[in-house]
C-alpha cells in the first residue's frame, strides 16, 4: 500500500490547482449573489412564508378531517369558520 503512494505525488500540483479554480468559482458566486449561502436566491424568505402558511392550513384541514365529529357537526364548525 504504501509502495503506491509515490504515484499520488505527481498528482498533487494538478490537486491544488483544481482546488485553487473551485476557491476562486466560489468567491465569484458569493459576490455575485451577495455572500449568500448555496442555494439561496432572493425568494426564498417569501417561499418560506408560503411554505409555512401551506403547512399551517393543511394541519387545520387534516384537524377537521380526523376530528371524531358526526356530519352536521363538521358542517356547523366549517359554516362557523367561513363566517369568521
Amino acid at each position: 500500500m504504501f509502495d503506491e503512494i509515490w504515484v499520488l505525488i505527481p498528482l498533487a500540483p494538478f490537486l491544488l490547482g483544481g482546488l485553487a479554480i473551485w476557491t476562486r468559482h466560489q468567491s465569484k458566486m458569493a459576490e455575485k449573489y451577495g455572500h449568500l449561502p448555496k442555494g439561496i436566491d432572493p425568494d426564498t424568505d417569501r417561499m418560506r412564508e408560503e411554505m409555512k402558511y401551506l403547512k399551517e392550513r393543511v394541519a387545520v384541514l387534516e384537524q377537521i378531517t380526523t376530528d371524531g365529529h358526526s356530519t352536521r357537526q363538521l358542517e356547523n364548525e366549517i359554516e362557523q369558520l367561513r363566517d369568521r
